[in-house]
């Protein structure tokens, strides 16, 4: 570590120990914030834009559909509590990554952190920033489609400025995650207080006879694969668990608090469209907010877009400040460079990994394939909580004097792990081109991992190359390697 950096690390570091100077990520992350992190994660653009997919497989019940959202969101809620005991026995951040590294070991770890880096976390964030720049331009070109130059050059701004509010600070982070987590419960609630106004009129044309559909047995599995799909996010807060205040209270406040709030607005904004949209209008919508902003605010519905995009800017900074962190932790445990697993000497914020987190996301924006690739991947979410939550149950049988503030009924895990391997196994029939795919992309980690991270031994020419350039990125970035506290150390 180069001496300058020690020497200021140890005097004019805000982040530092104030009894031993050491330099360490701070817990900055109050239990608002945490809410907001879950809340914000959730509710990104599905709510507003694609609701018709639950409808369609529901056959066009509109009361089968609302019971499929509240569903979600209790099975969502379910999973919430046993990453609660995970998270508070377990207190590393990297949520699942942590949980297996724990229960598995380094090889199952690395896969997860592998299709993680390679495909899920810097496309999704590619895909949610193209989307907020999509609706944020939309209003302008209203005769005609925003050209695609013009939105993909502000997801990379808008991109850029978020991963430097992060390298600035957490704090400055965390507020942008609770003023547009406000802004998008805003939004909804606004879409919530319209509906019920139609309602008292007697606007209930279309939620009459509500269960009335041609569904049928396997369509409504697609109806669930398709509801939690928009309540992905729920387990975020996992992830930077090193920097929650408390984390063994404010784990599971927020997770109770924050989840519930989503499936309460989730299934009231439903109500709220059908309302006012008909079947085939929610069939036939690209984006169902808009729909409804359309029939109901006249020319004030230019700021349904506008919410929309807000709403798509906060899930932006929440997968932008939690895959950070995974890779943080992923480049402590030697499975990526160790220049991705320091800290900016003051400002206590991972800088490096941000930066790559930003880089990967960039690269993703380059290409119009993205969509499909992530489509591939949907499942694999699935694949690896189920993994987290096997590990879980490992983990009571293995380790049982473990402090474990928060246990769950053994009930609980093994009803949602039966859950995950049934959405797992559903793609693999449905879908077994794309699943294929998925699985292909997590066993080429395998090779990786004992070529470039079990074989430990290097050519001094290397080493040296090595050292030198993660030198000069110190130097460059002003981080240092984060003093580690034994608290967050498991037996």
């Amino acid at each position: 570590m180069p001496r300058h950096l020690e020497e200021r690390g140890t005097s004019e570091s805000d982040c530092t120990s104030s009894s031993e100077g050491k330099v360490k990520l701070k817990r900055e992350i109050t239990l608002i914030n945490g809410v907001a992190i879950i809340v914000g994660c959730i509710i990104g653009s599905g709510i507003f834009v694609s609701p018709r997919g639950v409808f369609a497989y529901c056959g066009e019940s509109v009361g089968l559909s609302l019971v499929v959202w509240s569903l979600c969101g209790v099975f969502s809620m379910l999973g919430a509590m046993c990453y609660a005991e995970l998270g508070t026995s377990i207190l590393r951040s990297g949520g699942d990554y942590a949980y297996i590294l724990e229960a598995f070991g380094p090889l199952t770890a690395f896969l997860r952190l592998w299709v993680a880096l390679l495909i899920i976390r810097p496309t999704t964030q590619a895909i949610l920033t193209l989307t907020f720049a999509y609706y944020i331009i939309e209003p302008i070109y209203q005769q005609c489609e925003p050209p695609d130059a013009a939105v993909r050059l502000l997801a990379a701004l808008s991109l850029g400025f978020l991963t430097y509010i992060n390298c600035r600070s957490v704090r400055w982070a965390m507020s942008i995650q609770d003023v547009f987590t406000g802004a998008k419960l805003l939004a909804l609630i606004i879409i919530i207080i319209t509906g019920i106004v139609c309602i008292a009129r007697g606007e209930t044309t279309y939620l009459k006879n509500s269960f009335q559909g041609d569904f049928k047995t396997e369509d409504i599995t697609l109806a669930f694969y398709s509801g939690l799909f928009s309540y992905g996010g729920w387990n975020y807060l996992n992830f930077v668990t090193e920097e929650l205040k408390d984390p063994h209270k404010n784990l599971p406040r927020a997770i109770w608090i924050g989840i519930p709030v989503v499936t309460f607005v989730y299934v009231f904004a439903n109500v709220a469209y059908f309302t006012v949209v008909s079947p085939l209008e929610m069939l036939a919508s690209p984006a169902v907010a808009v729909t409804f902003a359309s029939k109901m605010f006249g020319v004030m519905a230019w700021i349904m877009p506008i919410f929309v995009g807000l709403s798509v800017f906060g899930g932006v900074n929440g997968v932008l400040f939690t895959s950070s962190r995974l890779f943080y932790v992923g480049a402590q445990e030697g499975h990526l460079p160790i220049i991705f697993g320091m800290i900016h000497f003051k400002r206590c914020t991972p800088t490096p990994s941000l930066i790559f987190t930003c880089v990967l996301s960039l690269v993703m924006l380059t290409t119009s394939d993205i969509y499909t690739l992530i489509n591939y991947l949907s499942f694999i979410q699935w694949l690896w909580v189920g993994v987290a939550i096997l590990g879980m149950m490992y983990l009571r049988w293995k380790k049982p004097y473990m402090p474990r503030p928060i246990k769950v009924s053994l009930a609980i895990p093994v009803l949602f792990f039966l859950c995950c391997v049934f959405l797992t196994v559903i793609p693999l029939y449905a879908q077994p081109m794309e699943t294929g795919l998925g699985l292909l992309i997590i066993l080429s980690g395998v090779p990786v991992y004992f070529i470039l991270i079990k074989n430990k031994r290097k050519s001094a020419t290397i080493s040296s190359i090595s050292g030198k350039i993660t030198k000069e990125l110190q130097k460059l970035l002003e981080v240092m390697t984060p003093e580690k506290e034994e608290s967050l150390l498991t037996d």
